[in-house]
């Protein structure tokens, strides 16, 4: 099976220099939407007890605040030094929270879903879509994951001027906000477009809702407009 996978993408979120959970590190803003993030799923969903896959965890930000909310996560990710980061403070959090129910696992999606169908109650895929060859086979694969009405969760962003000026000029050129080169414009995916992928794999649309970073605070907030960052949530 030939794996979704881009090595140059893997590599950005590899380097050793990248300090994950440095909250004022270069992935700041990670750490800055990750609250929002959280906000969103728990609006929608009830995470205790359920078993829950982060695809495309990297460090472990976001899988690790959903299992501190109760659930029983497990991290996927390609890069082995982004896991090696997750693995790391998933220690240090055990020694706080023992009960912690959190693994990570290295490996593609496609593969998972050849060995686990059915078998989470809910998926997030946050900024992963933008990152392989092929966004669909994530996301036939995250379908194929989910157990019958399983909730699934994406973030990605739009491929219009605005966001080329905001998440790639103005984000990692002129703000510092990302490193250089996180992001491919032509890899971008626009609202519509990602509907129709999630509805050819079978799933029911629920909710489409733009995210804005307000500069002055440093903080991000929903929105209706998509046209830069947005959330998708369905249904299986």
């Amino acid at each position: 099976m030939t794996l979704n996978l881009d090595p140059q993408e893997i590599a950005k979120f590899s380097d050793p220099a990248l300090h994950w959970w440095d909250p004022e590190g270069d992935l700041k803003t990670l750490h800055a939407i990750n609250p929002l993030r959280l906000h969103y799923i728990q609006a929608r969903a009830e995470l205790t007890g359920k078993k829950v896959l982060d695809v495309g965890c990297g460090g472990g930000i976001l899988a690790e605040s959903l299992a501190l909310q109760g659930a029983e996560v497990t991290g996927l990710d390609m890069s082995e030094g982004a896991l090696k980061a997750a693995k790391l403070h998933r220690l240090e959090t055990l020694e706080q929270c023992p009960t912690l129910r959190l693994q990570y696992q290295q490996g593609t999606v496609e593969e998972q879903a050849l060995l686990q169908p059915a078998a989470y109650d809910l998926i997030t895929c946050m900024e992963l879509l933008e990152h392989v060859p092929d966004p669909a086979s994530v996301i036939h694969a995250c379908a194929q994951l989910l157990k019958p009405g399983g909730q699934i969760f994406f973030s990605t962003l739009n491929r219009s001027f605005k966001a080329y000026l905001f998440a790639i000029v103005g984000a990692e050129y002129l703000l510092n906000l990302l490193p250089k080169n996180t992001h491919d414009y032509a890899k971008f995916i626009k609202p519509a477009e990602l509907a129709g992928l999630v509805k050819q794999a079978g799933l029911t649309v629920k909710d489409l809702s733009g995210i804005h970073y307000a500069l002055a605070t440093r903080e991000f907030s929903l929105t209706e407009d998509v046209s830069v960052n947005y959330l998708l949530y369905a249904v299986k």
